[in-house]
């Protein structure tokens, strides 16, 4: 996190610098969208190769402001200076200013001192910004909660993994492979002939769209592949109403916009491992 004593001009103001995050094919708010063009389109950027970084802060009235930089690097080095308990001073060149947006895209529980609560500023007639961005309702489940919910399971693997028990993969009269019933909402990469329930039909329609990512290449930035413990990778793929989050070593979690709040783990069978090596190959990594 930004110290409030970080500012950007913009303009005729200054933004008291709260927070920042990179904008990129290989990381970027998953709120915005599924991939990395379909968040930029949300805040009405260009998907430039090298993304953005976007700075969130108040201005002196305390209104909520998003500024967008070509700056990646430095916005990069601020958020990896601030992970490790670091003071960075994050104060893009004006050039290097795209836009200033109204609002916050995420939400935060930290305010600048000595300004208003944060706000919406006020309309622009002059500007065609169009509505203050906003964080997405937490109340309700879709495609936005969806995404959080994978982005909470990629942070906090273990924690999930934990929850799984390996032997709720095993199938009645089979091997583990997947090839019958499969108790407690759990599936895996083998296909059955005859979806088991409606989870297990969703599960499939994923693995599905997943496998036609490996052989025709889905919009830059659905599948992603970042550090994990050891030689594995975790993985992140998404599509139209689901997410997908997986280690190479190990199993996946699905989640649906059909199943409100549900994570259903998928266990790593005969075709797991293979999917998910392939995956890996062809996904986006950060620099």
């Amino acid at each position: 996190m930004a110290g409030t004593d970080d500012a950007v001009a913009t303009g005729d103001d200054a933004l008291y610098v709260l927070t920042a995050v990179l904008l990129t094919p290989a990381k970027f708010p998953s709120v915005l969208g599924d991939d990395y063009v379909e968040a930029c389109d949300a805040l009405g950027l260009a998907p430039l190769a090298d993304g953005y970084g976007l700075v969130l802060g108040q201005d002196g009235d305390g209104a909520r402001w998003t500024v967008v930089v070509d700056d990646v690097s430095l916005v990069a080095v601020a958020i990896a200076s601030w992970d490790c308990g670091m003071e960075y001073d994050l104060s893009p060149d004006e050039n290097s200013m795209v836009s200033a947006l109204p609002g916050w895209p995420l939400a935060l529980a930290v305010s600048a001192p000595g300004v208003p609560a944060p706000h919406d500023p006020a309309p622009d007639p002059e500007a065609d910004d169009g509505p203050p961005l906003t964080p997405p309702d937490t109340e309700t489940w879709g495609p936005a909660q969806r995404r959080l919910g994978a982005d909470e399971i990629a942070l906090q693997w273990a924690a999930w993994r934990a929850q799984i028990d390996d032997a709720q993969f095993a199938t009645e009269g089979g091997d583990g492979a997947g090839d019958g019933d499969t108790p407690d909402g759990a599936a895996d990469a083998s296909t059955a002939s005859t979806p088991d329930t409606t989870e297990d039909e969703g599960i499939r329609r994923v693995l599905a769209e997943v496998r036609a990512y490996v052989d025709s290449p889905p919009p830059l930035g659905r599948v992603r592949s970042a550090f994990a413990s050891g030689d594995a990778r975790t993985l992140r793929a998404d599509g139209p109403g689901w997410s997908m989050v997986a280690r190479t070593d190990d199993i996946a979690f699905v989640l649906l916009d059909d199943e409100p709040g549900e994570v259903l783990p998928v266990g790593r069978g005969a075709e797991l491992p293979g999917l998910l090596e392939a995956l890996d190959k062809m996904a986006v990594r950060p620099v």
